[in-house]
């Protein structure tokens, strides 16, 4: 084989190595159980980045049922740091598919606290996460 096309097809293998990693990136996921809740947390960052990032949260019952009736909140904030107040935001989460979704927005890098509030038949719960934003 010429020169030429041993670099066509090493760059052609690099390529689709390349969009097979890409193909393959999973999303950023918590879990946690609250109550009889489990509570999935995903976001489409990973890892999760300031600025937008797109959320849902999965919510399964004692026997692994999803959860499409309830209301759900996130409240996500950043501590106060040295000369920079506290941050702290609201989004309510719609039931789109199989996931209650809302696009939330980091405004800087950083330790985040995130808890996902949940209200169903009356019942309050909350899945608290620690989230490092990149």
């Amino acid at each position: 084989m010429e020169e030429k096309e041993m670099k066509k097809i090493i760059f052609i293998v690099f390529m689709v190595l390349l969009a097979s990693q890409v193909a393959v990136a999973k999303d950023f996921e918590l879990k946690k159980k609250v109550g009889s809740i489990e509570v999935i947390l995903k976001l489409d960052k990973n890892p999760p980045i300031a600025g937008d990032n797109n959320l849902s949260v999965i919510l399964n019952d004692e026997g692994g049922k999803p959860i499409k009736d309830a209301k759900v909140q996130v409240e996500y904030s950043m501590p106060p740091m040295p000369g920079m107040p506290a941050s702290s935001y609201k989004a309510n989460l719609d039931f789109k598919g199989e996931a209650y979704k809302a696009k939330i927005n980091f405004s800087m890098s950083g330790a985040w606290n995130v808890a996902i509030k949940v209200n169903r038949a009356g019942k309050a719960v909350s899945a608290k996460f620690n989230i490092d934003v990149r």
